[in-house]
């Protein structure tokens, strides 16, 4: 799992457990991690909240401790959030959820996904990337979907005027980059989800970009929606990382939404699976799933980070034929990006991935004693 700068005239921050320490806020330079843990920073949710966020980051020294391709085995890379609330929205490429709703629903008919799709195509033009998510025109797709009897709580949330966001994991439990992710030993379909996460301040604030894989559990989800919760928020079912990007010179909102995003799976058994998805196709603005997140409807003291959805759905057979892609243990994903880097993880059952025990009070309790608080 080697790791590397992306990119040497970016500014990448990251969280690295440090032995006989504990967490530490550190900044990469070159190839070498530079911990500028402070008073004045103590966690990461204090340093992105700064106003003078790059100006303070590129004026601290810090303490080298070593090439980020190198760490020992007692140090590891966390997911860079700490404070912050994790959330997820879904449903964000409405390309790829109406044409899936349109074949399944065909029911493996060429001709009846045919005929359905040029109905739609005849109210949105040559591409169902041309849906703009709760606009006219997206109303009048639903209007034709609803009548072919093909309407369904996915695509409200695809193409209606409400994004779905919710809670993806607890303060301090997603996992970082080369860390075990998990499945709830009750999935028997599930599959990884290679997604852009943004770094949102208290303020509304977008400061930065990292990957996130958000692990799903498909058999789970599609029993009812209202298993959401049991199919995204399991031990280690979330992982962010390597690095958090911030938003510079060299690094804008324009590349990140212009962002092509690469999945590879590689198994035990030899199987490889590989996915892509193109940020330029997503359906809603990141800037407007971030509006509808935070609010006078809605506060984060803390700031939170968002994933923002993914245009990747694996349809390869894995073992049986018409059986679909699933996990099996030991696989090993990899999400790529050039200018975010590669987030690596193995999978496990959730219930063989470590325990999570570092909470909020083991984190505050841990600083207080280093006489950061």
């Amino acid at each position: 799992m080697t790791l590397q700068n992306p990119d040497p005239k970016g500014t990448f921050l990251a969280r690295v457990w440090r032995p006989n320490t504990g967490p530490a806020i550190c900044v990469l330079r070159d190839d070498r991690l530079f911990d500028i843990t402070s008073r004045d920073t103590p966690t990461m949710r204090d340093l992105l909240e700064r106003d003078d966020l790059l100006t303070y980051v590129h004026a601290q020294r810090g303490e080298d401790i070593g090439r980020v391709d190198q760490m020992p085995p007692d140090m590891r890379l966390l997911a860079p959030c700490d404070l912050q609330v994790v959330k997820a929205s879904g449903v964000t490429f409405a390309q790829s959820m109406v044409e899936r709703v349109i074949e399944e629903q065909a029911a493996g008919n060429p001709d009846r996904a045919d005929a359905i799709r040029k109905k739609v195509t005849a109210v949105i033009g040559d591409s169902l990337a041309g849906i703009v998510p709760g606009s006219d025109k997206a109303m009048e797709v639903k209007r034709v979907l609803q009548t072919e009897g093909l309407w369904s709580q996915y695509l409200e949330v695809g193409i209606g005027p409400d994004a779905e966001v919710f809670t993806k994991c607890p303060t301090l439990a997603a996992m970082g980059h080369g860390a075990d992710v998990g499945l709830h030993p009750m999935s028997k379909w599930n599959n990884p989800e290679p997604e852009i996460v943004l770094a949102v301040t208290s303020q509304g604030k977008i400061v930065g970009a990292t990957l996130g894989n958000d692990v799903n559990l498909r058999d789970v989800e599609g029993r009812s929606a209202l298993l959401l919760g049991k199919a995204k928020d399991n031990n280690a079912s979330a992982a962010i990382g390597p690095f958090l990007r911030l938003f510079d010179e060299s690094y804008t909102m324009e590349d990140m939404e212009n962002a092509e995003l690469t999945l590879t799976v590689t198994g035990e058994d030899d199987f490889t699976l590989n996915g892509r998805s193109s940020m330029s196709k997503i359906s809603r603005k990141p800037g407007s799933i971030v509006a509808q997140t935070i609010g006078a409807h809605h506060q984060y003291p803390d700031g939170f980070f968002l994933y923002l959805g993914t245009l990747f759905a694996p349809t390869e057979d894995r073992d049986a034929p018409g059986q679909g892609f699933t996990h099996k243990i030991g696989d090993i994903v990899t999400i790529a990006e050039p200018k975010l880097g590669a987030l690596t993880n193995t999978v496990r059952l959730s219930t063989d991935c470590a325990p999570w025990d570092f909470g909020v009070s083991a984190l505050m309790k841990n600083l207080a004693a280093r006489g950061l608080l």
